[in-house]
């Protein structure tokens, strides 16, 4: 899956799993190039990271509820009403967007 209005094309996976949600993007060295989004999580951390990203939350039909360009290593995003969806990806993917605005994804299955 791909979300249509980011300025890249950026492959989305989605988290299912426990572990995988546990996980995330902690302890990734190489420069992250794909994102992945957690359904029904309205918090999260960056513990445990070695670099920067952004990250998008939106309400149940993907508009987007808030936004965290740049979010740092150690921090924490405590949970949020209405948050449905929340996808973290690489640094600089989401200049263009704006809050209130729908994200658009493509149909292939990429869940984990």
């Amino acid at each position: 899956m791909q979300i249509k209005n980011l300025d890249k094309n950026i492959e989305i996976i989605d988290y299912t799993s426990f572990f995988k949600k546990l996980k995330g993007l902690m302890f990734i060295k190489k420069p992250i190039n794909k994102g992945i989004r957690f359904k029904k999580c309205s918090s999260i951390h960056t513990m445990f990271m070695y670099q920067k990203i952004d990250v998008i939350m939106t309400d149940k039909n993907n508009r987007i509820v808030k936004l965290y360009p740049h979010l740092a290593p150690w921090k924490i995003i405590l949970p949020n009403r209405g948050i449905y969806y929340t996808y973290e990806l690489p640094l600089n993917s989401i200049n263009n967007l704006k809050i209130g605005e729908i994200l658009y994804l493509t149909n292939t299955d990429t869940s984990v």
